[in-house]
């Protein structure tokens, strides 16, 4: 076909064309030079950062954890450096595969990896998990031998927690367990409250469970420090180019005698139960025992599931805390407070006696006395001394459950005395509000006054534990000074050594008249010297005071407790006492459970603590029981059982 335009105007189509391709090529090449330098110029520090990074790693650095040490110097809680083979799961290409290859090299055991796949089924957050600790030094030459074969495995210096004294007062140093979900939530949030503390967990893979350990988690944890490594391509550490030490921890000075909370723990023997010795002049903790105990060296590597079940399923509970936990109704320790109640509200004076027929009558109800046929003519030094029920059956009907309640509360009974370990029970000290508060049925809410008559022998619905028992009688002697117990006395700096003392001032008053202290203080002298304690006390060169008590467990339903009940349904055992009399050093307050009457089985335990603390005389092995008094048990409310709580209140 033939084109009839002119030659110059395809010329000129042609021109467009390359022009239209020139424009878009130099467009191109803008596009492609502003491209470059938004990233050379622009993004320059950034790409720089990144590029940085793939060959330098932060890596931080835990501090050392602080010291717990006894009032002596005695260290119960220190850290020991040792070799772990540790994997980072997101840097191995197979992590069984991995596993497998190592275990050809390092002895791997079932336990060990029993144990690293439940801390990787729990520590997802962590950047390594220990799968092997504690290495010998062969073994760490074996492994270095063929690094380059395991990305993500690297063999790791770590600090690990030892309690060189095992089970020794474990219930109240604590031991230290691998962070969870739930301890990260807790780190969160200590750490939006108290930002001054600069909290940094990074790195930090265990953490403070029960104890003092949690409770000055954040004064034993220290500060974290940083290096700034250089890494080769599979992530190990070539060299360290920068560094930030780390601050570690500070130490725990406590008020624990370490040899007395050796002796008092041997008393118990196979006996369940719980004891607290207070310096009554502070409230300084100088013994707090939890019988049966366990061994906190078990959870520092991660417990082994079967260790976990023999605690865990052990039908004596060896993990509760039953000095600041558990709590139990207090028997006859309960009288010397009545008695003090009763002097300061003016309901009673010394002298003031009643005939005790042995019961006491009320309504249709017949509340029985100890001792068959009674003890005759009772003044209220008798009363403590011989433990008379009647006595107090009467009393708590005269006084009401409202003054009762009143005064108790003001000696610290229901209500934590904010020791410094977590896990405080508040106690069931029952008034009618409490009743009202406890139960939502309306009739369950009502008082009734034969309620009150058994409250006044320390049974009913009253329960404490064996730490508020002693903090009240500390409270008693002190003249009203209340003083909040504690078990740490100083923080110390390991650096510089400095000591911040924490503070001992009372936190309190209470009302209490100097005469009235110093009678019931005689009449617990005299239940040690000629009452029911006398038999415990036989031949000591001290004088002491005390209170027996055994509180029921199991209803006799009329019948005389006669030793026959089955064990865990036996009477437990109570007795707080303290010593010197004149200027008491030491109170102590002890209660074994189902351990029959309190002169039989608590007594004992508590001439052993004062002859260790007094006398330094030293006895290695379980107090023997004593024979209980010719008139039996100090208390017998056969229609008001109360069986103890073992949870938190």
């Amino acid at each position: 076909m033939i084109d009839f335009r002119p030659p110059d105007q395809e010329l000129q189509n042609f021109r467009h064309r390359v022009w239209i391709a020139v424009a878009g090529v130099l467009l191109c090449l803008i596009l492609l030079f502003a491209r470059l330098f938004y990233l050379q110029v622009t993004q320059e520090e950034y790409y720089a950062t990144r590029a940085e990074s793939n060959r330098i790693s932060f890596s931080p650095i835990v501090p050392n954890r602080g010291y717990i040490e006894d009032r002596n110097g005695v260290i119960l809680a220190r850290n020991y450096s040792a070799f772990t083979l540790e994997i980072t799961p997101s840097k191995t290409r197979n992590l069984e595969e991995t596993i497998a290859a190592v275990s050809e090299i390092v002895d791997i055991q079932p336990k060990d990896i029993n144990r690293f796949q439940r801390l990787l089924r729990e520590s997802r957050n962590f950047e390594s998990i220990p799968l092997r600790n504690r290495l010998s030094d062969e073994e760490i030459a074996r492994f270095a031998a063929h690094r380059y074969r395991f990305p993500g495995v690297e063999v790791k210096a770590r600090l690990f927690r030892q309690y060189p004294e095992g089970a020794l007062a474990v219930h109240a140093i604590g031991y230290i367990s691998r962070i969870n979900d739930d301890d990260l939530a807790w780190i969160e949030e200590e750490s939006a409250n108290r930002p001054e503390r600069n909290i940094n967990y990074k790195g930090t893979s265990l953490i403070g469970k029960i104890g003092l350990e949690k409770h000055y988690e954040f004064e034993l944890h220290g500060t974290t420090g940083y290096e700034q490594v250089e890494v080769d391509k599979d992530g190990h550490a070539v060299r360290v180019l920068t560094r930030s030490p780390p601050v570690p921890g500070n130490n725990l000075v406590l008020t624990l005698d370490s040899g007395l909370q050796k002796m008092a723990e041997a008393t118990f023997g196979n006996r369940r139960g719980s004891l607290v010795a207070l310096d009554p002049r502070n409230g300084a903790v100088l013994a707090i025992v939890s019988s049966p105990a366990f061994d906190p060296n078990l959870f520092v590597d991660g417990i082994r599931s079967e260790d976990w079940d023999q605690l865990n399923k052990n039908p004596d509970k060896p993990m509760l805390n039953r000095a600041i936990s558990s709590i139990y109704p207090p028997g006859s320790t309960f009288k010397p407070l009545m008695a003090l109640a009763a002097l300061t509200q003016g309901k009673r004076t010394p002298e003031q006696t009643i005939a005790d027929p042995g019961y006491f009558d009320f309504g249709n109800r017949r509340f029985m006395d100890d001792k068959v046929g009674g003890h005759g003519i009772v003044d209220m030094k008798k009363s403590i001394v011989a433990s008379c029920n009647t006595y107090y059956y009467r009393l708590a009907n005269d006084m009401g459950i409202d003054n009762i309640a009143r005064f108790m509360d003001a000696l610290g009974l229901g209500s934590r005395t904010e020791i410094d370990i977590p896990g405080e029970s508040v106690g069931v000290l029952p008034s009618p509000e409490w009743k009202a508060r406890r139960f939502k049925n309306k009739e369950q809410q009502k008082w009734f006054p034969g309620e009150t008559i058994s409250v006044g022998i320390g049974q009913g619905q009253n329960a404490y534990t064996t730490l508020q028992m002693a903090h009240a009688l500390s409270n008693i002697l002190n003249y009203g000074r209340v003083y909040r117990p504690h078990l740490v006395q100083a923080i110390r700096n390991p650096g510089t050594g400095e000591e911040r003392r924490l503070a001992t001032e009372p936190a309190r008053q209470i009302d209490l008249k100097p005469e009235h202290v110093n009678f019931i203080k005689n009449a617990m002298a005299g239940v040690n010297k000629e009452g029911t304690a006398a038999r415990a006390f036989a031949g000591a060169p001290y004088e002491s005071g005390g209170k027996t008590g055994t509180a029921q467990v199991y209803s006799l339903r009329g019948q005389r407790y006669a030793g026959r009940t089955r064990e865990r349904l036996r009477d437990h055992s109570w007795f707080i006492a303290f010593a010197p009399v004149e200027q008491p050093e030491i109170v102590v307050a002890v209660m074994v459970e189902n351990g029959g009457f309190g002169a039989t089985s608590a007594a004992p335990i508590v001439r052993q603590v004062f002859d260790y603390y007094l006398l330094k005389k030293a006895v290695n092995g379980p107090a023997p029981e004593v024979d209980a008094p010719e008139d039996g048990p100090e208390e017998t409310d056969e229609e008001h059982a109360h069986e103890h709580d073992h949870e938190p209140a």
